[in-house]
Parts: C-alpha cells; sequence; structure tokens
C-alpha cells in the first residue's frame, strides 16, 4: 500500500500577532499546512491556533541561534515573514535587531535550507512624507516623519532583502500594508488614543485583515514575481471625522480650523495588486466591512 506524502507546511512568523493570528486560520481553512512561530505556546492565542491544526514552534527571532533557525525551516515549503515590533513603540536598536537583522537571518536560513519563497510584510509608512499624490510602488521613499523607527526598519529590511534576492535567488515578494483594521483587532481604538493634530478631512489608508490574508496568499502562489513589490490597502481611504464617527466620539470646531498637513501621507494605489495578483478588496472601505458585521 502507497501513502501521499502530505504537504510540506508554510513557516508563518509572528503567528500569535494582530495579523498572523487572523491570518493562519485562513490558511489552514484552504487546506494548507502551517507551521507558526510562536513566543509563548501555551497563551491562549497560541492555544488557538493549535487546535485549528497549525503546527507549532515556540521561539523568539531575535534569540535564536543557527540551529535554531535550521530547525525553524527544515521541512517547510515557503515563508510568510509577519513577525515584527511596532505597536509597542520600540527603540531603534530593538526595530533594528527585530524589523531588519532578524528578516534578513531568517531569509538566509531559509536559501540555507533550500526554502526561496519568501513573502515579506512590509508597511505603507515607508513612503514618508513629501508626496504630491498617492503613492505607488515605484514612489520614491520620502523623509520618514511618523511612524517612529519602525518604517526606517522596514525600509532596511526590504533593501536587505531584495540585495538576498540579487546574491542568492531569494524569491522575495514584499506586501506593503497599510493600516490593518477589522476581525475584532483594536487597532482603530488603539489609534485613537495617540495624540492627534489633524485636520478632520485628513485621512486614514487602511486594509482590512480579510484582505490582507488574501493579498499574501496572492503574492505567495503567483509565479514570477521574485523582488516584486505590493500595496495592499482598501479602495478608499477614511476620513478622521470618519474615524471619529465610527469610535463615538464628538468633532470640535478647533479640528476644522487646523491646517491641512500632509494630504497625501500613507495614501497608496492598490492597481498593481488588483492587475498582477488579481487582487480584489473583499471590504473596500471601512463602512462596508461595518455594514457587513467583520470590524
Amino acid at each position: 500500500m502507497t501513502t501521499t506524502p502530505l504537504a510540506k507546511p508554510i513557516l508563518i512568523t509572528g503567528g500569535t500577532g494582530k495579523v498572523g493570528s487572523r491570518l493562519i486560520p485562513r490558511v489552514l481553512a484552504q487546506g494548507e499546512p502551517v507551521r507558526a512561530l510562536v513566543r509563548d505556546p501555551e497563551s491562549e492565542a497560541a492555544l488557538r491556533l493549535r487546535a485549528a491544526g497549525a503546527e507549532l514552534v515556540a521561539g523568539d527571532l531575535t534569540t535564536l541561534d543557527a540551529a535554531g533557525f535550521k530547525d525553524l525551516v527544515d521541512g517547510t515549503s515557503a515563508v510568510i515573514h509577519l513577525a515584527a515590533t511596532f505597536r509597542e513603540m520600540p527603540t531603534a536598536e530593538r526595530a533594528a535587531a527585530v524589523n531588519t537583522d532578524a528578516s534578513t537571518a531568517l531569509a538566509e536560513a531559509a536559501l540555507d535550507a533550500g526554502v526561496t519563497r519568501f513573502v515579506f510584510a512590509s508597511t505603507n509608512l515607508v513612503y514618508g512624507t513629501g508626496h504630491a499624490g498617492p503613492q505607488t510602488e515605484q514612489s520614491e521613499l520620502g523623509q520618514i516623519a511618523w511612524g517612529g523607527v519602525y518604517p526606517e526598519s522596514k525600509i532596511a529590511a526590504e533593501k536587505s532583502l531584495q540585495d538576498l534576492r540579487v546574491r542568492r535567488g531569494l524569491d522575495l515578494r514584499v506586501v506593503r500594508l497599510a493600516f490593518v483594521y477589522g476581525d475584532g483587532d483594536p487597532h482603530i481604538e488603539e489609534f485613537m488614543k495617540r495624540p492627534l493634530d489633524w485636520h478632520s478631512s485628513r485621512r486614514l489608508q487602511m486594509v482590512h485583515h480579510a484582505d490582507v490574508a488574501q493579498g499574501v496568499l496572492l503574492a505567495l502562489r503567483a509565479e514570477g514575481l521574485a523582488g516584486e513589490v505590493f500595496n495592499l490597502a482598501d479602495d478608499s481611504a477614511a476620513t478622521l471625522a470618519e474615524i471619529y464617527r465610527y469610535v463615538g466620539l464628538e468633532l470640535t470646531p478647533e479640528m476644522a480650523e487646523r491646517a491641512v498637513t500632509e494630504p497625501w501621507f500613507g495614501i497608496v494605489e492598490n492597481g498593481k495588486a488588483r492587475r498582477v495578483l488579481g487582487w480584489r478588496p473583499l471590504y473596500p472601505t471601512m463602512w462596508q466591512a461595518v455594514d457587513a458585521g467583520t470590524m
């Protein structure tokens, strides 16, 4: 009697993070085996992933040695690298260690193991400020004036991974995510706790977790995309006034009197993902996600 060998799992880092914990169940639901890197395998989020069928590996990318990286990637088919430090407002040293150095070390270990397909989650914040319109994947990366060391470390990681593509054949695909929301993620509410001096018409470009998942999987599966970069974002950004309405806050007259600064900050076009990947947002705007009950 012969048996069909099991498919190799996809390695997904940041398994219990805001994006990973919502992506992995969707990947598993499509019949793909998943190996998830988690820092605490006994956490509630990790136990949910295990119950859904994910193989859990305990570890931290910043403390793994060469043997640990080898064990992590051996036997996998591809890597979806989500692990990052951002929402905890890291120091420059911490951001570089997690977002840049660990990303490079993981990609090198994958190549050593013969695993070349590598999807890297970056951010629309890498475009910085000073743009005259929405940013495409070909836009110059502007001056980083918001987001602290996070976008700077992501820029450095993208450059390092692109160098590995050239030197060692890393089959890299970069997805630049807008502000991720939905599926019970408190990201919007957390954002509203920040001190903001925005005019009420200022916009925030977002992308729903469901659309992150489909974009990541499309980027993972498509052939002939080594080195390509894709913006994943809603079709329409939400104004600060709309976000206030969503969270139940009242606008003040003073907000309408503020200067309108950097109206194109963080605003990106998603046309390339549509053309090349066939990606179509399930929730093109925040309000469609609200109407669908998927916030």
